[in-house]
């Protein structure tokens, strides 16, 4: 202010004495006057100029004075605006840094005013309920999603516990569930997530069909057990029926004792690492096992009715080269066996059950099993491989299965990135074939020769 007032007083006589030096006093005078105007105007014309950028608040379009009081004044706002710029487009990276990560949620997040409006919205909810981030931008939420439901829960005011809803692709053959929860924050506004629980319903309903399944499948047994127990202590029988008895408990106590097995068998299977690429196994090994197991529970199975069946594996004279598997040895011969039960299982005595392996072209290989029994209905050939589930029960518990030899396959198959498929016409058999990748194959390593 100091040398603004220096100033000021240095224009005055500057005018003064152009104005004494043509006009004596009266020109003094009115030097003085007008130089005082001219900087009046001069002044009054920067700070026109600051105050016009200051409403305009544009960094770019700046004045360029640097002196005088204007100019101080302009270069402080100039700091401030760059630094008030600064913050600004920090806290609209962080924001967007924070709507991205929200974007990137697997699960639906909407953002909701004091009135319900939608104000923002990301792609998993858009697919969740349809909505369309331009579109439906400061729409009432209870607009867009109709479901009766969801309207009580909006209203109830009761955001404690989240919201069952059906999803907006959700088909009777494939069901979609969401989980919906408001969560109120802010000064009135309230935070909607929407996460998809269909596989976590799904595993829960499996898990209770299981338990159900598995105390269904043991009852039955038990409960035979305990009526002929009873009977041996309460009534004196005969011999004969004595042991017609006993032979009955026997029976009913080994198919318990198969579903325990096949029970251990799956938890093993789920619970242990999966099999690496370090142990091989002769394919012709795996086969003979197999024929060896067949023909037993061909006997078995037939000895009643007689006439055994016709069981037909791959030639393998000697010398003959099926190449080795990679993967676990006692899960492989597990699942070749239980298609192998199965097969003769569902095939009447003496009928056929042909065994095949088959290397391609591309270095897989596939081990199949064609059957001579009843066929199985298309509608039922996608869920075999589930647990308990039973084409035919009544014939399923008179063969001795348990409805767990087809699941622990796929289990296995799964260990060894094979796959399962199945042909089936019903009256004609069905053919089970496991297709084992190239990376799991090799041809038999040949012995060094012998040093003479």
């Amino acid at each position: 202010m100091v040398w603004r007032s220096f100033w000021f007083v240095c224009i005055q006589l500057a005018g003064g004495a152009v104005g004494w030096w043509l006009c004596r006093w009266p020109g003094a005078l009115i030097g003085v006057l007008l130089a005082s105007w001219l900087w009046l105007a001069d002044d009054s014309w920067r700070a026109g100029r600051l105050l016009s950028w200051l409403r305009r608040a544009d960094l770019a379009s700046a004045p360029a004075q640097r002196s005088g009081l204007w100019g101080e004044a302009g270069e402080r706002a100039r700091r401030w605006l760059r630094l008030q710029s600064q913050q600004t487009q920090a806290s609209d990276e962080r924001l967007n840094d924070m709507l991205s990560a929200l974007q990137a949620s697997p699960n639906g997040v909407v953002l909701l005013d004091e009135q319900g409006r939608i104000e923002w919205c990301n792609q998993i909810s858009n697919s969740q309920f349809g909505f369309d981030a331009a579109r439906d931008r400061m729409q009432n939420i209870g607009n867009l999603v109709r479901d009766p439901a969801f309207s009580q829960y909006l209203h109830a005011q009761d955001f404690s516990h989240d919201l069952i809803l059906q999803g907006r692709d959700s088909t009777p053959s494939r069901p979609v569930r969401l989980s919906v929860q408001l969560y109120p924050y802010g000064d009135g506004r309230r935070l909607l997530l929407a996460r998809d629980v269909t596989a976590q319903e799904q595993a829960e309903a499996m898990r209770r069909d299981f338990v159900a399944n598995v105390s269904h499948e043991i009852r039955t047994p038990l409960t035979v057990l305990v009526g002929f127990v009873e009977t041996l202590q309460t009534l004196p029988l005969p011999e004969d029926e004595r042991a017609r008895y006993l032979g009955l408990m026997a029976q009913q106590s080994a198919r318990m004792q198969h579903l325990v097995e096949d029970l251990l068998a799956l938890s093993r299977l789920e619970g242990s690492p999966l099999p690496g690429y370090t142990q091989w196994t002769p394919v012709g090994l795996l086969l003979r096992q197999c024929e060896d197991e067949a023909r037993g529970l061909s006997m078995a199975l037939t000895r009643v009715h007689g006439k055994p069946h016709q069981i037909e594996f791959p030639d393998s004279p000697p010398g003959a080269d099926l190449g080795e598997i990679a993967g676990a040895a006692t899960e492989l011969q597990s699942a070749f066996s239980n298609l192998l039960a199965n097969a003769l299982r569902y095939t009447p005595a003496g009928g056929r059950v042909v065994v095949r392996w088959q290397a391609h072209a591309d270095g897989s290989a596939t081990f199949s099993v064609q059957d001579a029994g009843p066929g199985i209905d298309a509608t039922h050939l996608s869920r075999l491989t589930e647990r308990f589930y039973r084409v035919d029960r009544s014939r399923s518990r008179d063969t001795g299965g348990t409805g767990l030899g087809l699941a622990i396959v796929k289990h296995v198959l799964q260990r060894h990135n094979a796959r399962l498929e199945v042909r089936s016409t019903v009256g004609s058999g069905s053919t089970f074939s496991v297709i084992f990748p190239a990376q799991r194959l090799r041809a038999t390593a040949l012995p060094a020769p012998a040093e003479t």
